[in-house]
């Protein structure tokens, strides 16, 4: 209220200004309403007998005519031939002194510039320190916005996949509805929920449905929202924001990646004067500063906790954490059910299926394989999403986009057609591997072929004997190229990278090794190009890891290729049916290790020609779903 009657009186004394301004120099009413007219054209009308009286004042000359018109002209001087001519012509005149200005007048012009640049002064400062709401300059005001209880429409019903942590915020929804219910017993709620999970597994959409629930305002802001250039600005709009929302309690603030402003203070070159430690400083005082009752419950998401400030997640701010994993299986479904809903699916997909294919995916990276088999679907001028589009979009998000014009020779689709080949014969003969899901030598992404595996369960830990067979795998490609093609390809670069990464970790940090035991030898941060050399530990004692690692990667070699040298037939049938078809499915990988000619693709596959660099065409391609 006071602000607004400091603003209207400020646009009062303004327009004083101004009309007094005007007042001084117009010149309309100064004449009355004359009109302007040369000296000579005067003389002449007075001479003509046209003029019967004239008023002489300081330079301006103003003559009322016979027709009682009045005109006006000016002169820098009094002539005196002019009063002779007033007698000789019977014109009635008098002579008067310049009008003085007042004295309020007088103040008015001579402080009037000096008075605007000290207006100009004091607007601008008050809009760099936030006095102006949403102008050029207010750095202080919050940028959060806020969604009322009209305008948020997510409830716990558009969330799923973590339906404990839904279980975790329940309450804060029962006190936002009816706080009395925990005050009555002693009870307090917790003052801020930190969510921590990897991206994309819907934190800020729980943190949207916990509003929504309770139906109460929703302040939504970004950590990185609070930093800027000037030391200052972002603790006062951590108060700024603070204050409008005890304005609209009960209410709910949202602050997304807090880490941005939450890091451990004194880790800057700033010291105590950088601004984000001067922001997490305030936005500590704030949290511990308003009391129990008021209503506000701070929520912030993170997928970096353990770089947060110890300050902010005692007791009394951050007091409770709300882990939001990825999904499991039963999960997913739930999640896409969620997404399908919004989607014309047809009757034959299945969400379960579609579950157990997607290990490992996020709710965001769900929600984009429906809208990715939506898309398939527009393609193909379809009015149902089936079941062939959801596999090509699964195939899009793990493989990447089909590289259909890439000209390749038909030695290097051979030679390809080998590398995968002995990749899915190691993985379908070793007893602990995940099943061969698809195996394909159309160029993808990066790759110039793909052997697709997929685990039957969701994996929570890893096991040395199924780390050593996934060793054995990569190096399948590798053998097959030496065995049936009888030269060596870079294409096994990433194989070997991804192998000697694993058997490093299993000597150095999983404790897998018997000569060297249960001690760790390296960490994350010592870590380098390949795993690196942690300098903490002696060289013999590096030589020996070096020694260890070389004993896995050789033994689990051997086992590789004396699996493909036992099965050159398998290799010799799954080559000739990539080359025919490119894809080969579960089904059709079945029936060639169990000794007999794959099944053709199935009905409703889109059939290709891919360009070859060697004259004729290749041979006729499908890719077959799963």
């Amino acid at each position: 209220m006071n602000n607004m009657f400091s603003k209207s009186a400020i646009w009062v004394v303004v327009a004083l200004l101004l009309f007094m301004l005007f007042k001084q120099f117009d010149s309309h009413s100064i004449s009355g309403g004359a009109k302007t007219i040369a000296y000579s054209d005067l003389l002449d009308e007075i001479k003509a007998k046209r003029v019967k009286d004239l008023v002489i004042e300081g330079n301006t000359i103003t003559a009322t005519k016979t027709d009682d018109t009045r005109v006006r002209t000016t002169s820098t001087y009094l002539d005196r031939g002019l009063i002779g001519d007033l007698r000789d012509n019977g014109v009635r005149f008098d002579v008067r002194p310049p009008e003085e200005p007042s004295f309020l007048q007088q103040v008015f012009v001579s402080w009037f510039p000096m008075l605007l640049l000290i207006g100009v002064w004091i607007f601008f400062m008050r809009q760099m320190q936030g006095g102006g709401k949403g102008g050029a300059f207010s750095f202080g005001k919050s940028k959060a916005r806020m969604l009322d209880e009209t305008n948020n429409t997510v409830t716990f019903a558009d969330v799923a996949g973590c339906d404990e942590a839904k279980e975790e915020v329940t309450e804060i929804v029962d006190f936002l509805k009816d706080p009395t219910k925990f005050q009555k017993l002693g009870g307090r709620i917790p003052r801020g929920v930190l969510m921590v999970g990897p991206p994309g597994t819907g934190k800020t959409l729980l943190a949207r449905a916990i509003a929504g629930e309770a139906k109460v305002p929703f302040f939504s802001i970004s950590g990185s929202d609070f930093v800027e250039m000037f030391v200052g600005v972002g603790a006062s709009r951590v108060r700024d924001m603070f204050e409008n929302a005890k304005k609209h309690s009960p209410c709910i603030i949202f602050i997304d990646e807090i880490d941005a402003v939450g890091r451990h203070r004194g880790a800057g070159m700033g010291g105590g004067n950088d601004e984000r430690e001067q922001t997490l400083n305030q936005l500590l005082v704030e949290m511990d500063g308003f009391e129990a009752s008021s209503g506000v419950i701070v929520i912030a998401a993170t997928n970096r906790a353990d770089v947060l400030d110890k300050a902010l997640l005692r007791p009394g701010r951050f007091d409770r954490q709300v882990s939001v994993g990825l999904p499991d299986i039963r999960g997913r479904e739930q999640i896409l059910n969620v997404h399908m809903r919004k989607v014309p699916i047809s009757t034959d997909v299945k969400a379960d299926i579609l579950a157990r294919g997607t290990p490992g995916f996020s709710g965001a990276d769900l929600a984009n394989l429906v809208n990715e088999a939506a898309l398939f679907a527009a393609r193909r001028s379809k009015r149902l999403v089936d079941m062939q589009d959801f596999e090509d979009a699964k195939d899009k998000i793990f493989m990447g986009p089909e590289r259909k014009s890439m000209v390749i020779r038909e030695e290097e689709r051979r030679n390809t057609a080998y590398h995968e080949s002995g990749h899915a014969v190691v993985a379908k003969l070793l007893p602990k591997a995940d099943p061969v899901h698809k195996v394909t030598i159309m160029p993808r992404g990066w790759a110039l072929g793909l052997t697709w595996q997929l685990p039957e369960h969701d994996r929570i830990s890893g096991y040395k004997d199924k780390m050593l067979e996934e060793i054995s795998i990569l190096f399948g490609g590798r053998i097959a190229e030496e065995l049936f093609v009888g030269q060596m390809s870079t294409g096994a670069s990433n194989d070997f990278q991804r192998a000697t990464k694993l058997a490093r970790s299993m000597v150095t940090k999983f404790g897998m090794s018997d000569t060297l035991g249960v001690m760790v030898y390296e960490d994350e941060q010592n870590e380098g190009f390949l795993g690196g050399t942690n300098k903490t530990i002696s060289e013999a004692t590096q030589q020996k890891v070096d020694a260890e690692i070389r004993k896995i990667l050789d033994t689990q070699y051997a086992l590789a290729r004396h699996l493909l040298e036992e099965n050159r037939d398998k290799v010799e049938m799954m080559t000739k049916a990539l080359l025919d078809w490119e894809t080969i499915d579960a089904d059709q990988i079945n029936d060639i290790m169990a000794g007999q000619e794959p099944r053709p693709p199935k009905a409703g596959v889109t059939l290709r020609k891919t360009p070859s660099g060697d004259g004729p065409a290749a041979s006729p391609n499908a890719t077959a779903p799963a």
